[in-house]
């Protein structure tokens, strides 16, 4: 079974980082693309961030461009998701997908950011 399970969130002064870490089993990770995706109090999804396999590249979604940096470890099966700069609206839950984009096959609970003072 494909299991994706994220980690590292938590509550976190504004202007503050969190890095957040998922791993995964079940699949052959290496030749997966990976994204980020979180969803807000009484929000709908929205796509965070996408790492595509092979080279690695990166893209972003607009609200988080510049401050959140997806990466990912072949090695330990696992991607990240490092966010600085947080702010009140970054609050919601990640979850960790296989593919791109919002429509990308999330598998777990996900883990809870709240950015608040």
């Amino acid at each position: 079974d494909v299991q994706l399970q994220a980690s590292g969130g938590g509550l976190v002064q504004p202007g503050g980082s969190l890095r957040l870490t998922c791993t995964a089993s079940g699949f052959s990770f290496p030749v997966f693309d990976m994204t980020w995706i979180r969803q807000a109090p009484g929000k709908e999804l929205e796509w965070v961030a996408s790492i595509i396999a092979g080279r690695g590249k990166t893209s972003y979604g607009d609200s988080v461009s510049g401050r959140f940096t997806i990466s990912r470890d072949n090695s330990k099966n696992s991607i990240y998701l490092q966010m600085n700069d947080l702010q009140p609206d970054d609050t919601a839950v990640y979850y960790c997908a296989r593919g791109q984009g919002i429509g990308a096959y999330r598998a777990g609970q996900g883990t809870l950011v709240t950015v608040s003072s």
